[in-house]
């Protein structure tokens, strides 16, 4: 009896313990359980986030594709945007409709594209000076440059100096003369952009008394020019080609470098001594910052493929818009090394919002 007592002795302690046992490892089985299910949801929710991303970018356009111009109609800006936009829509099947916003140097269009969805149907067509000078000049500013990111950087353009025939001045020195003694009315594409960039370094480089007359694009301050709303201005160069063969405004100088091959007779402003005022717009493509890695790979490449289209490298050619075709960290580069010299110059400068 007594060991038979002691084997249901030992048995009972044993249920007890696998009894305590067992309600202490519960709540842990049950922490495991919920955390590996929550491992595999988050693993789950993130495949199918990167299928649904994925499946965008195969799809990519299905709908019709808004293009932000943040400049009047007819400038360049805006002539580059119809003209690429012609070729993608014909390429991709889809509507690319140009939307043109201008204002405050870029900032509003801009602003209006960095706020859109990014999924790939809004896409900012601009010039670099709305993210390399305007930070610098404007008190507060409606987006970061980090709202948005630049897929291609497309092409670039000089600008010329050009007054009104009226004015009776034919050289950039005539030009700085009149301005040290009477004073010069200038128009430019408005606040923050090249021309008014252009202009601030013409005051501090040459003591000319400047009035900067900005408006919202360059088509408006072109036609300033030919109607003697203002004495000259410093443009790009598109906005006056057609004027200067008509004769409407007379050509100085202008910006680039080299001379320009569509008015090869005007001078540059390097070789009238004021290297300093050379300069080129920068114009690119830009998405929301936030735009999935596989779709910013897909409008890059429908961007890439248009550019072979011969039509528009001509059409662009004739606007004298020089490609550039620059993406990734050359494109980065290249906007970096801008916004480092625009600012200097504006420090230099003293240039502001006036």
């Amino acid at each position: 009896m007594g060991l038979d007592f002691l084997k249901a002795w030992v048995f009972s302690q044993r249920r007890k313990f696998v009894a305590m046992f067992s309600a202490l490892i519960a709540p842990r089985r049950h922490l495991l359980h919920t955390s590996l299910a929550l491992l595999l949801g988050s693993a789950g929710i993130a495949a199918h986030a990167q299928a649904g991303s994925d499946a965008n970018a195969a799809n990519w356009p299905s709908k019709p594709v808004r293009m932000v111009v943040a400049f009047s109609p007819a400038g360049a800006a805006d002539i580059l945007a119809r003209s690429l936009g012609e070729v993608l829509q014909r390429e991709l099947k889809q509507p690319f409709v140009v939307d043109n916003r201008p204002g405050a140097g870029g900032n509003i269009g801009t602003d209006n594209a960095a706020k859109a969805p990014a999924d790939g149907y809004t896409v900012l067509v601009g010039i670099d000076t709305t993210f390399t000078v305007n930070p610098f000049i404007y008190k507060s500013m409606p987006f970061k440059n980090s709202d948005l990111r630049a897929v291609m950087l497309i092409a670039s353009q000089g600008m010329m100096v050009a007054v009104n025939p009226k004015t009776g001045m034919k050289t950039l020195e005539q030009f700085i003369d009149r301005g040290k003694k009477e004073g010069l009315t200038l128009s430019s594409a408005g606040y923050g952009t090249p021309g008014h960039l252009a202009s601030a370094i013409l005051t501090h480089e040459t003591a000319a008394k400047v009035s900067h007359v900005p408006y919202k694009g360059n088509a408006p301050a072109s036609t300033a020019i030919i109607s003697g709303e203002v004495d000259g201005g410093i443009i790009s160069s598109s906005a006056l080609l057609g004027q200067v063969a008509a004769g409407k405004v007379t050509p100085l100088a202008v910006t680039t470098a080299k001379r320009n091959p569509l008015v090869p007779n005007v001078p540059t402003v390097a070789e009238l001594g004021h290297k300093n005022l050379e300069q080129e717009v920068l114009f690119a493509l830009w998405v929301p910052a936030a735009t999935p890695e596989p779709l910013v790979f897909k409008i890059q490449s429908a961007l890439e493929k248009a550019m072979k289209d011969t039509q528009l490298r001509e059409r662009m050619r004739s606007n004298d818009l020089v490609y550039e075709g620059l993406t990734g960290e050359l494109a980065a580069k290249r906007l970096q090394t801008t916004t480092e010299r625009y600012k200097s110059v504006i420090q230099a400068t003293g240039m502001k919002m006036e």
